[in-house]
């Protein structure tokens, strides 16, 4: 019980630390500006671990590589304490692959959150300066399937087929991460 609930409370605290993380990175490459609430939450949440890490690890091509390896660093700590807690069992090696798998479902996670509440907000015709934060973090994934799917009625399905996506693209991480887990 006790290692459930510690790690539960790990998967939280990383989830949102490094959410916030990829986040920054994401906002970053989109050129969008921090200057709102969504931005200044990501500022309250990373700058404590992603400036030190800036010292060392510069930018490059647009991608802000700090913070990236923030989140990969708070997910290794997090695998790395449930290594521990489970009493060091198992092969050491393979805590960064767990933890460049749990990056990668936490981007796909976070991109499946923003898509719920950029729906919702769209229902309710909200003109807010973190609605147009989350349309543009929304618009790049969304628009190659808004060339594919017609609007039904004047509703736009596309989040919902990039939903779907999202969702199979977790099933066959999850595959994925079982197969190359069972070679270790």
């Amino acid at each position: 019980m006790l290692y459930q609930i510690i790690s539960f409370l790990l998967e939280v605290a990383t989830g949102l630390l490094g959410s916030a993380c990829l986040l920054r990175v994401y906002m970053q490459y989109q050129r969008i500006s921090f200057r709102n609430p969504v931005g200044s939450l990501v500022f309250a949440l990373t700058d404590w671990m992603v400036l030190p890490l800036r010292r060392v690890i510069p930018a490059a091509g647009g991608w802000d590589l700090a913070s990236l390896l923030g989140a990969f660093l708070l997910k290794l700590f997090q695998y790395f304490v449930l290594w521990l807690l489970m009493g060091a069992v198992g092969n050491l090696l393979a805590l960064p692959v767990l933890a460049l798998f749990g990056l990668v479902a936490m981007a796909i996670y976070g991109l499946t959150g923003l898509l719920i509440i950029y729906a919702v907000l769209s229902w309710m015709q909200t003109r807010s300066p973190m609605m147009d934060v989350i349309e543009r973090l929304c618009a790049p994934p969304l628009q190659p399937l808004r060339k594919i799917i017609p609007l039904v009625s004047g509703v736009d399905l596309s989040p919902l087929a990039l939903l779907v996506i999202l969702q199979v693209a977790s099933i066959v991480l999850g595959h994925a991460m079982n197969a190359v887990l069972a070679t270790f």
